[in-house]
C-alpha cells in the first residue's frame, strides 16, 4: 500500500492523514481480544510494573473517581507499552504492510527503527483524556535522545481504531498547523515536555476552536507525524474506545531505550 500524493500532502502540510476501514473485522476481532487479554492482566497486575515483555502503566484512580466507582470497579489501565511483548497479535500488526509501507514512504527510507507497539485503553469512565501535545515531546527528552535525521520529523506514528470512534467515548482531536504558534523547528512555542497545554479552551500557543474531531468505523488508521498537535477528552460513553498505536523511526534519529522485549525493532519495507 501507498498514500495517493493528496494523502502525502495532507501528512506534511496539515500533520495528519486518516485512511478509514483499513483493516477488516476479522483481524479487529483477533486484535480486540488481545486487548482484553491485556485488560484483564492489569486487573491482576493492579500497578505500574514490566510484565510478560510489555510494561503495563496503571492507576487505581479514573475521572476523579476511586477505582471502586470506575471502570466497573477496576484498576485503570493507561497503556500497556510494547504491548506486542505480552501479545504477539499486536506485533504482526505492528509489522502490517499497510502501516510499514506508507510509514516508509512518509520517511523516505527503506527500513524504520520501530519504537512504539502502545494499546491505549479509554474505558467508560474511566477518565483517561490527554490534554493537548505534540508527540516529539516525547521522543526528544535531552540531550543524545532524538535527531530529526530526514529534517521532515524522522517519525511517523500510526493509530489504529480497534473501536469505533465517536464523537462521545474520546476520540483523538487535531489542531491544524495554521491554528498553533510554533517555533523554528516545529514545536509548539514555549512549550514544556509535558502535558502542560490544556484542552479546555487551549491557550494563546492553541486555538482550541478550530480542532477537528476524528471520528470512524472500526478498522480506520490515522498517520501522522511528531509535531502535529493532538489530544483527547475521557470516555463518557457507554462502549470502550480502544487503539493500538506503533511508532516508526528514521534508522539513526532516536537515541532511548525503549521498555519491551524486542522495541526498536528494524522493520524493511515489505515486498511488493
Amino acid at each position: 500500500m501507498r498514500l495517493t500524493p493528496g494523502q502525502v500532502d495532507d501528512f506534511f502540510g496539515r500533520g495528519w492523514v486518516v485512511v478509514p476501514a483499513l483493516f477488516g473485522a476479522d483481524e479487529l476481532a483477533a486484535a480486540r481480544a488481545a486487548f482484553e487479554r491485556l485488560h484483564a492482566t492489569a486487573q491482576r497486575l493492579r500497578v505500574t510494573q514490566d510484565h510478560a515483555g510489555a510494561r503495563f502503566v496503571l492507576t487505581d484512580r479514573g475521572g476523579g473517581m476511586p477505582a471502586s466507582e470506575a471502570a466497573g470497579g477496576g484498576v485503570v489501565v493507561q497503556r500497556v507499552v510494547w504491548a506486542g511483548g505480552a501479545e504477539p497479535a499486536l506485533l504482526d500488526i505492528g509489522a502490517d504492510p499497510r502501516l510499514v509501507g506508507p510509514a516508509l514512504q512518509l520517511l523516505g527510507s527503506e527500513r524504520c527503527e520501530q519504537l512504539l507497539c502502545q494499546a491505549h485503553f479509554k474505558m467508560p469512565g474511566d477518565g483517561v483524556s490527554f490534554d493537548w501535545h505534540q508527540d516529539v515531546q516525547h521522543r526528544d527528552k535531552g540531550p543524545g535522545t532524538w535527531r530529526d535525521i530526514n529534517g521532515r520529523g524522522s517519525y511517523v506514528q500510526t493509530l489504529l481504531a480497534v473501536d469505533e470512534m465517536r464523537t462521545d467515548n474520546g476520540p483523538l482531536q487535531f489542531v491544524p498547523r495554521e491554528a498553533v504558534q510554533l517555533d523554528d523547528r516545529g514545536r509548539l512555542r514555549d512549550a514544556h515536555y509535558d502535558y502542560g497545554t490544556p484542552m479546555a479552551g487551549g491557550d494563546e500557543t492553541v486555538d482550541a476552536g478550530r480542532a477537528e474531531t476524528i471520528t470512524g468505523p472500526a478498522g480506520s488508521v490515522i498517520f501522522f507525524g511528531p509535531y502535529a498537535v493532538h489530544g483527547s477528552t475521557p470516555n463518557t460513553s457507554s462502549v470502550p474506545r480502544r487503539v493500538l498505536i506503533n511508532g516508526y523511526a528514521y534508522p539513526g534519529a532516536n537515541g532511548r531505550v525503549y521498555p519491551g522485549e524486542g522495541s526498536g525493532r528494524v522493520l524493511p519495507r515489505p515486498a511488493a
